[in-house]
């Protein structure tokens, strides 16, 4: 582990990373840097406050990770010197695990913090005095109020996901833990839109950042979207034949409520298709238990809702289907660009039925272009009575540069193609 073995050569070299880290870079079997890694990384090193303007599954982790790691590095103190905050459990876990990877070849320790699960062991990792913790606010919040927890030597904040803390109402909390920090530090901020909240609390807390936009109003271009217009009763018939159509390798099934979520989920797994849903109701372990098996693939399909996905970083997604669509046009693109990430493309289908066109209007002119409409044999009929407008019937979505297509499918555990129960 000295920093005087030999390393293999990346591109991440030329930032002037210090050497363990870079064998921690090339062990995490990361080659060439992303965009918001070339673009934020130098700035970051410095010293220099930075906004970044980025969907999640562009890199951005490593992006803050890796200067914080080598300014911790370059520091003999102890003590919570770096503090990462997160709105969902599933991103913190994501960070964490993130920052251990490259932290292999270190000394440096990390801890995460999180609700839903106990707080003892928390109180007892704050007493190994942690380099670097990873937390969600309300469980930060608790062990500050129980004094088993302080921020006053924090050299580096990092927010990500700002604007999802303030949809999930975590702004009062946030400037709580921000009253506790130092005011001389880093501070990094990641969103990727920018409410008028959040633009303020970058005005606030951010000193001449060096600014990084790469978000995009519109899907990337690795990924092929379209419409279906269906009937609310045929959805489910909808979902399974794309299920069933080739192609499919595993997907994200987005629904409007928690209920839905979990009664499609259990339909498409009495169907036989390995299938599981994740909604707000489900308790810490449940949830563990379902991404665990989601990320090694013993669930193909996960039936979710736009809070409980919120932070999910899947690699591999074919398909992202939107069963219901979602509430804000905003949330379309959060939504499909699940998929298609990492250069690597992707499918992303939206059911529309006759009460979703004003959103679907509106969507369109938040992206700038028309979102290309798909009618499946045996749905035409249904197609034609819930569309508002001609559509031409041989128009395909818009396909991605150098679609490689694939002919995997969502796997089913057994069962008869007929037992699907009640439909959702």
């Amino acid at each position: 582990m000295s920093a005087t073995q030999p390393v293999a050569t990346t591109g991440f070299d030329s930032f002037g990373l210090h050497p363990d880290l870079v064998r921690g870079v090339a062990a995490a079997g990361f080659t060439s840097p992303r965009p918001i890694q070339v673009a934020t990384i130098p700035a970051a090193l410095e010293g220099d406050d930075v906004l970044g303007l980025a969907q999640t599954g562009t890199g951005k982790t490593a992006a803050f990770a890796l200067p914080l790691l080598d300014q911790l590095l370059a520091s003999r103190k102890r003590g919570i010197r770096a503090l990462v905050v997160a709105p969902t459990r599933e991103l913190a876990t994501q960070i964490d695990a993130e920052i251990r990877l490259l932290a292999k070849f270190t000394r440096l320790k990390t801890a995460l913090v999180f609700g839903g699960t106990s707080i003892r062991s928390q109180v007892a990792a704050m007493r190994r005095q942690p380099d670097v913790v990873v937390a969600c606010p309300g469980r930060l919040l608790d062990l500050m109020r129980q004094g088993a927890l302080h921020l006053k030597d924090v050299q580096t904040l990092v927010l990500d996901e700002a604007d999802h803390m303030f949809d999930m109402g975590f702004l009062p909390d946030i400037r709580r833990i921000l009253s506790a920090l130092p005011d001389d530090r880093q501070n990094l901020l990641f969103s990727a839109t920018m409410p008028r909240e959040i633009r303020r609390l970058a005005d606030e807390i951010l000193y001449e950042p060096h600014v990084v936009e790469l978000t995009v109003a519109g899907p990337a271009e690795t990924i092929e979207h379209a419409l279906y217009p269906v009937l609310e009763a045929r959805k489910r018939d909808l979902l399974e034949h794309i299920l069933e159509s080739g192609g499919c390798a595993s997907a994200i099934v987005f629904t409007r409520t928690k209920h839905r979520a979990r009664r499609l989920g259990q339909q498409l797994d009495k169907a036989g298709y390995r299938a599981a849903s994740l909604q707000g109701n489900m308790s810490q372990s449940q949830r563990d238990r379902t991404m665990k098996g989601f990320r090694e693939r013993r669930f193909d399909i996960l039936v979710a809702t736009d809070i409980a996905a919120r932070g999910i970083d899947v690699s591999g997604i074919s398909h992202v289907i939107n069963y219901d669509v979602p509430n804000t046009p905003e949330a379309y693109t959060h939504r499909i660009g699940r998929t298609g990430r990492s250069e690597v493309e992707g499918t992303a289908c939206t059911f529309v039925t006759g009460d979703d066109w004003g959103w679907v209007k509106a969507t369109e002119r938040m992206i700038g272009e028309a979102i290309p409409q798909r009618q499946v044999e045996n749905f035409t009929e249904t197609a034609r009575s819930t569309a508002p407008r001609p559509k031409s019937t041989n128009g395909a979505p818009r396909r991605p540069r150098n679609r490689r297509g694939g002919n995997g499918r969502p796997r089913r555990s057994g069962g008869s193609r007929n037992a699907r129960g009640a439909r959702a």
